[in-house]
């Protein structure tokens, strides 16, 4: 008995150990748009930069992009804590802002970011075929909109059907608020057009897994406009979308949906290896 727990914790030891192996790097400040575009626009060359946090001793991980929110108006890119040491690159993403650019610049600069991953993460050892994108509010809107509606990423030459799977927290699945704001519409309007990730639900899409705060504390109706977005997609006959609500958690509900972030990026690899 004793030696067989002597063998249980000399495997758990070693499995520890072997864990603890992985050693992480940190790049800063990489532009993701070409040097030409960034010669040409001080705005681009300051702010459309990105941070990538990535494995150094290891090949083939999966990479999750992830974008800030703001409103489209503030903010700054981040590596959340919650993410590091999983096995897997973190991307962190800046983009131009309102007012100074129009909003749909921010839907541009992140297909670029995109892009850029897809156009590189194999120099870091990472797996193209494995890139999740992710963000929360406004980096939410801005991963449903590059992942649903194809125009943006087939500008960088990359096939939006290509992103592994799509994460949104409490992102906005109607048009954008400041996007409305632009075009005098109040916050209480409604409006669905072009600029809405829910005008571009298709069966093709990567899965998707939505992610809110309790309806009762969320920014008004956002429960709901996600609600909409995954009963849409199930109607045009989208397979693997599905809808988180974190009760008792408002607006900000990024560390209790980390966890399910992690889940789908695993769930999907795992499918994968079928």
């Amino acid at each position: 008995m004793k030696k067989k727990l002597l063998l249980l914790y000399f495997f758990f030891t070693a499995s520890i150990l072997f864990a603890q192996k992985t050693e992480y790097e940190i790049k800063s400040n990489i532009q993701y748009y070409d040097s030409a575009t960034n010669k040409n626009d001080n705005y681009i060359n300051q702010r459309c930069v990105l941070d990538i946090y990535y494995p150094k001793n290891k090949k083939g991980f999966a990479t999750i992009l992830w974008f800030h929110g703001g409103g489209l108006s503030g903010g700054h890119m981040e590596i959340p804590e919650a993410l590091k040491n999983k096995g897997f690159a973190i991307v962190g993403i800046n983009y131009r802002l309102s007012p100074k650019v129009k909003a749909a610049k921010c839907i541009e600069d992140s297909a670029a970011a995109v892009a850029w991953a897809f156009n590189n993460i194999a120099d870091y050892g990472g797996d193209p075929e494995l890139i999740f994108v992710s963000g929360h509010s406004a980096g939410g809107y801005l991963t449903s909109m590059i992942g649903l509606d194809k125009k943006w990423l087939q500008k960088e030459g990359i096939d939006a059907n290509k992103i592994a799977g799509l994460i949104p927290f409490s992102g906005q699945c109607i048009t954008h608020f400041e996007i409305r704001k632009e075009n005098g519409i109040q916050n209480t309007q409604a409006t669905i057009d072009n600029y809405a990730p829910i005008y571009h639900v298709r069966s093709d899409a990567p899965p998707i897994l939505l992610i809110t705060g309790d309806r009762e504390m969320e920014m008004l109706g956002r429960y709901e406009e996600n609600a909409y977005m995954a009963r849409m997609m199930k109607l045009v006959g989208h397979k693997q979308t599905k809808l988180f609500e974190l009760d008792g958690y408002g607006h900000g509900m990024t560390e209790p949906g980390f966890p399910l972030l992690l889940n789908e990026v695993n769930r999907i690899i795992k499918q994968r290896e079928k």
